[in-house]
């Protein structure tokens, strides 16, 4: 994969994140929610002050959110530095470097313009619901699973081809 094509992945992703975010902050007030699958899935506005999944949201202190920008900042460098450096055959590692790369520049984005991360995605059984995402989040997921599956792949890989050689 070229780095032109995992450039256009990863602003794709951050587009998709600010329309959609813009479009949520736009039609539902804070708290506001829209039944969509009754039973399984809202459009939800929540501002997110915090970590992933809303940890440490109820902290409004600033030195917080300087710390978590600055966190960001640092991840979207340090994936940046990957991607470019990572050679073009590694499609799924590239794929998933972008996708980490669109998805952490939407969220600071955010961080950076509101000092909240606004998150519209519920899905929910019952009473139990998953903590509310976005699509930055979903981006963020998919990529780190991806590198993860690669990254065991490659183990179970290494380990198989060590078991078949025979021992001189």
């Amino acid at each position: 994969m070229s780095t032109s094509l995992a450039s256009a992945i990863a602003a794709s992703v951050l587009i998709l994140d600010r329309i959609t975010k813009v479009w949520i902050q736009q039609s539902l007030p804070v708290g506001g929610v829209l039944p969509v699958i009754p039973g399984c899935f809202n459009l939800v506005r929540v501002e997110n002050r915090g970590f992933a999944f809303g940890l440490f949201s109820e902290s409004s202190h600033a030195l917080q959110q300087l710390l978590l920008s600055a966190v960001a900042v640092a991840v979207l460098g340090a994936v940046a530095l990957a991607l470019w450096s990572s050679a073009r055959e590694e499609r799924w590692h590239r794929w998933a470097l972008a996708l980490l790369l669109g998805g952490a520049a939407g969220n600071l984005w955010d961080r950076l313009q509101y000092g909240a991360v606004t998150d519209f995605l519920d899905f929910y059984i019952r009473d139990w619901h998953w903590p509310a995402f976005n699509v930055a989040d979903s981006a963020i997921t998919v990529g780190a699973l991806a590198l993860a599956i690669r990254a065991l792949s490659r183990r179970t890989g290494a380990a198989h081809a060590s078991q078949a050689r025979p021992d001189r």
